[in-house]
């Protein structure tokens, strides 16, 4: 049997911030390593799964990986509510062959450590501009990402300035109260002890 053929699955699986749930699937929704988060049905263009959910009006924030859908919702409702009507919901959009994402959103990000050329992938890590910058990336994709992927959310690196470190919480790890912890126990005191010289402290930007 084709992997095709095999019928889409999706398991319900609490994240850390009690307002996202995330619907993991067994099956690639996207390539591997990318990413896309939408805020609202205006951002949706390229995004027809993330469109039609939107539909719901209890559904606030959305971020897709490459095998789960994150799904942040209005605090006017509760999970025990809503969580099956969505996994169903997910689950026959999948197995009708309907596209997830048309095209997935682009940021230029340096190609080597030259710097010189740059390549078009999908992230949403801003484009470093020197390579301690790069190396804090790297950190971030290497160590931190697999980990954070594992609660349904994505944390991205913004600026380096003066030794303080700003990044962005996406999927469930926005407005998550344990991300304070994820922060300044995770990422901060990795990228201090990794880049002693380099990084002073971590704080996160809203998106």
């Amino acid at each position: 049997m084709n992997l095709q053929d095999i019928p889409f699955i999706i398991y319900a699986e609490e994240t850390p911030n009690p307002a996202s749930v995330k619907f993991v699937a067994n099956k690639l929704l996207l390539v591997s390593g990318a990413s896309a988060e939408y805020t609202s049905a205006e951002e949706t263009a390229d995004a027809p799964l993330a469109r039609q959910l939107f539909q719901f009006p209890f559904v606030k924030r959305i971020f897709i990986s490459s095998n789960y859908v994150s799904i942040t919702k209005h605090d006017s409702v509760l999970w025990e509510e809503i969580r099956d009507e969505l996994r169903v919901f997910i689950t026959s959009y999948l197995n009708r062959g309907e596209a997830v994402v048309t095209r997935l959103p682009e940021k230029k990000v340096a190609k080597d450590s030259s710097f010189k050329e740059t390549v078009t992938i999908n992230t949403q890590h801003e484009v470093p501009k020197n390579e301690v910058e790069n190396k804090i990336i790297e950190v971030l994709e290497q160590y931190i990402r697999p980990a954070v992927e594992q609660d349904g959310g994505l944390i991205t690196f913004k600026e380096l300035k003066d030794g303080v470190v700003t990044v962005q919480m996406r999927g469930s790890c926005s407005g998550c109260p344990s991300s304070t912890m994820t922060l300044k126990a995770g990422i901060e005191a990795l990228l201090k002890r990794l880049l002693p010289n380099d990084v002073k402290e971590v704080v996160s930007e809203a998106v």
